[in-house]
C-alpha cells in the first residue's frame, strides 16, 4: 500500500472539529514517521513518510484508534513523490476544489472539562464556556468550511497567550479546539431584566439561581438557542410559565443534574440511562416514577416525562450550585414559532414570559432545538431530530444533487450530494412567516456549508402546503424540475433509505393525514413499493372526517363520525357521551354528517385514536398535535389487564367501526385504562393480520413501518414483535423520526430513484 517516497491519505467523514489532527500527530510521532496533516474542503489530508511497515501500522491505527467523536467513511490512498520533511507537523487548512467535509454536531460537555469546571484551582473554574476537542459547540458556531476558528462565530474573541498555547500544541486536548476560550479572553454572561436593562452583580449565576428558587421564570441562552426555565418542583411557577407561554397542556421538558436524580423522576432502563448520558444528550421520553416528585403540571395527564441531563457547562453550574432536583427547560419561543437564538430577538419576543434573561456574547450561527427520543424495545426511536444529531449525513445513492422541501408540519428539508443526504434540524410547523423565514435561513446556511446546488427539487403531493409553495418558487427561480411525492410513499422510502433497502417491500404507514393520489385523506395505508411505482394494496375502511382539518383539533368530531358510522344511535345517544357545553356545536356537526357536507372520507389512524380518546372522556380538544393519542397511550400504560378483541378484516381492508362499537358497549363496564389498552392491542392484532396476509399474497417478507402513529410505545413495540414472530423482517426508523420530520429524506430518495431511471 505504501512506497518508499510516502503515502497521501484523504480521509473523509466526521474528521473536523473532533480532535482528529492532534490524534494523527500523536500517532505519527509515536511511530517515528514524518509528514503533515491538514484540514481540507473534503475532510483531512495526511502526508506520511517512513518505513513501509510503520506506514502500514499507521494506516491501520487510523481507523482503530480514531477519537470517539470521529467517524471515518473512507480513506483514499495515493503514492507521494515529494521530498519527506524531517518531522511531522500540522499545517494550516486549505479549502480544496471539493467542499465535501462533514460538519460535526454539537456534543455535551466531556468529563475532563467537567472536572476542570468544578476545580477551584483550575483557571477555567466556573467558566460557562469551557470546552475541548472532545466536547462543546460545533454546528451552532460554524459559518463555513474547513472548520477553523476564523470560520466560526468565535473569531471575534482573540485568544490569550495561555489559550493560544493550548490551541497550537498538538499534544494538548485543546489543540485546534475552535471554540477554545477562558475567562480572560472568551465569551461572557450577564443578566438583564425583561426590559433588557443590565443588572449589576458580581455573580450572574448566583442571581439566576436565586430567582429560580423564588419561582421566577428565566430565559437562558444556551447552545442552540434560548430555554425558558423554572423550578420543576414548583407548581405555581410551572403554571405561570404555561399561562404566559399560552401552552395549556403540552408537556414541558425537564433537566436533572445527573443520573441519580433522573432515577428519582423516571423509571429508567439501562438503554435509557446510556442514551441520557451520551454525548448527544437528547430529551428522553421515559415512564414517570410514582409518586411523581415534580409538579404535575409539567406533563399533565401523561405517564411519560421528557427529561435530559445538563449538556453545557452553564447547565451544570446552575443545577449543581442551585441543588435543584429538576428545572423545566422548554424551548424559548412563542407558541408555534422557531426557537429564539439571538439576544435582541429573545428580549423582544420572550419579555412577556421571562422575568430575567441570562445572556452571553457567543453568537449562535443557526438556531437548533433539543432532540427528542424514546426507547422502544431496546432501540432508540427519534421523535425530533435536532441538536446532537444534525448535521450528520444519511446514505444517499446516485450522483444527482436533490433538494426536498418536506411536509407542512414538523418541517425539515433535505439537501443531497453524491453518496450522502443532509436532513435539516426540526424547523417547526409552516404556519407563520417566522417559521418560513427560519426555514429559508437554515436552507441557505446548509447550501453554503455543503457547497452544493440542487439539480432536482421534490415536495409533497399536497398543493396547499407552504412547503410545496416554497418548492415551486425554488424550482421556478433556478429552472429546476420539480417532482411531487405522495406523503405516505415518502414515509416508506425514508425508512428504506436508512437501511439501503431496495424495492420491492411492504410499507405500513400510519399517521394523521396525507393527501392520496386521488385527493383522498389517507392515514392508515399498506403500500407495495417498487422501484418506479407504488400501489396501495391495503388500508383502513374510510369514514367521514367532519370539517376536514377542524376534526384534527377537536377529537369529539371524529367520535361523532365513528359513532354514526358504527350504527350506535342517533344524535341524542351521542350527546350523552359528550360535555353539555359542546351540545350546540355537536348538533351542527351531526347535521354535516347526515348531509355529507364538508365531510371527506379518511382512512387516518390518528383520527381514530382521537375518536377513542373522546369516547373515553380523556380529550375533547387537541391543544397541541397528537395530544389525544398521547393521553390515550398513557391511559393504556396504566391498565391492569391486557384485553384483546377480534379485529374486523375483509381481505386487505381493516374496519375500525366494529372496534369502536365494542369500545362504546363496554365504556361503562370496564376501566378507562383497560379499554384504552384493549384498543391498542386490538389494533396490533389487526395490523399484524393485514401485513401478514399481504406478505403471503405478494411473496414479500420485508416491511417498513412509518408515520407519526409509530411514536406510540405500545403500538410500535407490540406490532414489531408480532410481525417478527411471524417470520417477517421489520424496519423501523433509526436516524430519523417516523413522523413527518423524516419525510423530506424520503422525498429526496424517491426523486433520485426516478432521476436514475429517467423519470424526473
Amino acid at each position: 500500500m505504501s512506497t518508499p517516497e510516502g503515502l497521501g491519505l484523504r480521509v473523509k467523514g466526521v474528521v473536523q472539529g473532533v480532535g482528529f489532527r492532534p490524534f494523527v500527530y500523536r500517532l505519527a510521532t509515536r511511530l517515528g514517521l514524518s509528514g503533515y496533516v491538514k484540514n481540507t474542503g473534503e475532510g483531512v489530508f495526511i502526508a506520511i513518510f517512513g518505513e513501509l511497515e510503520k506506514v502500514k501500522l499507521f494506516t491501520e491505527a487510523l481507523r482503530k484508534e480514531a477519537p470517539p467523536l470521529a467517524r471515518i467513511d473512507a480513506i483514499e490512498a495515493s503514492p507521494l513523490t515529494e521530498t519527506p520533511p524531517p518531522l511531522f507537523t500540522v499545517l494550516e487548512s486549505t479549502k480544496g476544489e471539493c467542499q465535501s467535509a462533514r460538519i460535526p454536531p454539537d456534543v455535551a460537555t466531556c468529563k475532563a472539562c467537567l472536572s476542570e469546571l468544578f476545580d477551584p484551582s483550575d483557571r477555567r473554574y466556573r467558566y460557562p464556556f469551557i470546552n475541548c476537542t472532545d466536547c462543546g459547540p460545533r454546528f451552532t458556531v460554524i459559518e463555513g468550511l474547513p472548520y477553523d476558528r476564523e470560520k466560526t462565530t468565535m473569531r471575534k474573541f482573540a485568544m490569550c497567550p495561555d489559550c493560544l498555547a493550548e490551541y497550537t500544541n498538538p499534544l494538548d486536548r485543546r489543540f485546534h479546539a475552535e471554540p477554545n476560550a477562558c475567562p480572560v479572553c472568551g465569551p461572557r454572561i450577564w443578566v438583564t431584566d425583561r426590559a433588557g436593562r443590565k443588572i449589576q452583580t458580581q455573580d450572574p449565576l448566583a442571581l439566576v439561581i436565586k430567582a429560580l428558587k423564588e419561582g421566577k421564570i428565566v430565559a437562558l441562552k444556551g447552545l442552540g438557542g434560548f430555554h425558558l426555565a423554572c423550578d420543576a418542583t414548583n407548581e405555581r411557577a410551572c403554571q405561570t410559565l404555561r399561562e404566559r407561554k399560552r401552552r395549556p397542556a403540552k408537556p414541558l421538558a425537564v433537566m436533572v443534574p445527573d443520573l441519580e436524580r433522573a432515577r428519582e423522576v423516571a423509571c429508567l432502563s439501562r438503554e435509557e440511562e446510556e442514551l441520557l448520558a451520551s454525548a448527544r444528550s437528547p430529551i428522553l421520553l421515559a415512564r414517570k416514577k410514582r409518586p411523581f416528585p415534580l409538579a404535575e403540571s409539567v406533563a399533565p395527564g401523561l405517564e411519560i416525562i421528557g427529561l435530559m441531563l445538563p449538556y453545557t457547562p452553564l447547565h451544570h453550574l446552575i443545577l449543581k450550585e442551585g441543588a435543584f432536583l429538576a428545572l423545566v427547560m422548554t424551548s424559548g419561543n412563542l407558541s408555534g414559532e422557531p426557537i429564539c437564538y439571538k439576544n435582541h430577538e429573545a428580549l423582544k419576543k420572550l419579555s412577556p414570559i421571562a422575568d430575567l434573561f441570562l445572556l452571553h456574547d457567543r453568537d449562535i450561527a443557526v438556531g437548533i432545538d433539543d432532540s427528542v427520543i424514546r426507547i422502544i424495545g431496546k432501540s432508540p426511536l427519534l421523535i425530533r431530530r435536532a441538536r446532537g444529531y444534525v448535521p450528520e449525513a444519511l446514505p444517499f445513492p446516485g450522483e444527482k444533487s436533490v433538494i426536498s422541501f418536506g411536509p407542512h408540519l414538523k418541517n425539515t428539508f433535505t439537501l443531497t450530494r453524491p453518496g450522502e443526504a443532509f436532513v435539516s434540524q426540526h424547523l417547526g410547523d409552516l404556519e407563520n412567516l417566522e417559521t418560513v423565514s427560519f426555514a429559508l435561513k437554515v436552507r441557505q446556511h446548509f447550501e453554503k456549508l455543503l457547497g452544493t446546488e440542487a439539480e432536482l427539487a421534490a415536495c409533497d403531493l399536497h398543493p396547499s402546503y407552504l412547503s410545496t409553495f416554497m418548492a415551486r418558487a425554488y424550482a421556478a427561480e433556478r429552472n429546476r424540475p420539480l417532482l411531487p411525492v405522495q406523503h405516505h410513499l415518502a414515509h416508506a422510502v425514508a425508512v428504506a433509505g436508512e437501511y439501503h433497502l431496495d424495492p420491492p417491500f411492504l410499507g405500513l404507514i400510519l399517521d394523521g393525514l396525507g393527501l392520496g393520489p386521488e385527493k383522498g385523506l389517507w392515514g392508515g395505508e399498506l403500500l407495495l413499493v417498487k422501484r418506479n411505482s407504488f400501489k396501495r394494496i391495503g388500508h383502513l375502511v374510510p369514514v367521514p372526517q367532519p370539517g376536514r382539518d377542524a376534526a384534527a383539533k377537536k377529537p369529539w368530531r371524529m367520535f361523532l363520525s365513528y359513532f354514526r358510522a358504527g350504527g350506535l344511535g342517533g344524535l341524542k345517544e351521542a350527546l350523552a357521551f359528550l360535555p353539555k357545553e359542546l351540545a350546540s356545536e355537536v348538533k351542527l356537526v351531526w347535521k354535516m354528517l347526515e348531509k355529507g357536507l364538508n365531510c371527506p372520507l379518511t382512512t387516518s389512524l390518528g383520527r381514530f385514536l382521537d375518536a377513542c380518546a373522546a369516547a373515553l372522556g380523556l380529550c375533547y380538544e387537541n391543544t397541541f398535535e397528537g395530544e389525544a393519542p398521547m393521553v390515550l397511550e398513557s391511559a393504556a400504560l396504566r391498565a391492569s389487564q391486557r384485553i384483546v378483541w377480534e379485529p374486523a378484516l375483509n381481505g386487505l381492508k381493516f374496519d375500525l367501526r366494529p372496534l369502536f362499537a365494542k369500545l362504546m358497549r363496554l365504556v361503562t363496564k370496564e376501566t378507562t385504562e383497560d379499554l384504552a389498552c384493549a384498543v391498542h392491542l386490538t389494533l396490533v392484532k389487526g395490523f399484524k393480520e393485514l401485513v401478514w396476509t399481504a406478505a403471503q399474497r405478494y411473496g414479500l417478507t420485508r416491511v417498513v413501518l412509518g408515520g407519526g402513529c409509530f411514536q406510540n410505545l405500545i403500538l410500535t413495540a407490540e406490532l414489531k414483535r408480532e410481525l417478527e414472530e411471524a417470520g417477517l423482517t421489520v424496519y423501523l426508523p433509526r436516524n430519523l423520526p417516523p413522523n413527518d420530520g423524516g419525510l423530506s429524506y424520503g422525498q429526496a430518495l424517491w426523486a433520485a430513484w426516478q432521476a436514475e431511471d429517467g423519470r424526473a
